[in-house]
């Protein structure tokens, strides 16, 4: 279906396999260029420290499959599936399923979206009055989440267990492909991601970067790349690996106006 079509992988290293079989499996040629780097924090002690304090919560809210695989870092699973009296939220069904994977029961995720939006939404995040609320997440993480809970009543912390940065690799041969036209799609699953890229290939690619259908996860995505300067911008359905497959060939196959 893509035809031998170019794409570059833009995922983390570790988050980037599925996409790319995905594409390869499909015709396509994916080119892994990860843009963001997901390391754990360094400060273990504060972390450990909040991590032995869980039973105090009513809930714990993962805001990303990262923020479940990272807190795996400093705590044993065992603590969070004993706890008695305390719930267990996903921001989305990627992060569900990797709490399922650590054997962890989900009390609520959204059946449909993946933001915070989807997930104030939700009964029981209505009515959280007088509920003390631990949101585990990546540092420097949108506010909208926990600011909204409090002005319904909840006490709400943060635990931040990873930190975003931009990977230190070899950027020329991107560089060369943007120029000759040999990237026919980018795929960006954020807006950190998106920033990255146009700083890892330099300005003097910036032209003929711009020019190259961009597939996003989102609208606030979609937004910041308009602002950069991207001229053909297509959104996904949801963030799933498949939904941005099916994207992907939309845009190979009738093109993003």
């Amino acid at each position: 279906m893509l035809n031998g079509a170019h794409v570059l992988v833009t995922r983390p290293e570790h988050q980037a396999e599925k996409l790319s079989s995905l594409i390869e499996a499909t015709n396509g040629v994916a080119i892994r260029f990860p843009t963001l780097e997901i390391v754990p924090l360094n400060h273990s002690l504060q972390i450990q420290n909040t991590m032995a304090q869980l039973e105090s919560y009513q809930w714990l809210i993962f805001i990303s499959a990262n923020a479940v695989t990272m807190q795996g870092y400093y705590s044993d699973s065992d603590k969070i599936k004993n706890l008695s009296s305390t719930r267990i939220a996903a921001i989305g069904k990627a992060t569900a399923q990797a709490l399922q994977q650590r054997a962890l029961v989900v009390d609520l995720v959204p059946e449909s979206g993946y933001n915070s939006q989807a997930l104030l939404a939700m009964a029981d995040m209505q009515m959280i009055k007088g509920q003390k609320c631990l949101i585990i997440r990546g540092e420097n993480g949108h506010e909208e989440l926990a600011d909204t809970l409090r002005t319904r009543g909840a006490t709400v912390e943060y635990l931040d267990v990873y930190k975003r940065i931009m990977p230190t690799i070899d950027s020329s041969q991107v560089m060369i492909m943007i120029e000759k036209k040999k990237l026919d799609v980018i795929t960006i699953t954020s807006g950190e991601a998106l920033k990255n890229l146009v700083s890892m290939v330099g300005k003097s690619s910036h032209q003929s970067l711009f020019e190259i259908p961009l597939v996003v996860v989102s609208n606030r995505i979609r937004q910041i790349a308009a602002e950069i300067g991207f001229k053909r911008i297509a959104v996904t359905q949801s963030p799933s690996d498949n939904a941005v497959l099916e994207t992907v060939i939309m845009s190979v196959t009738g093109g993003i106006a």
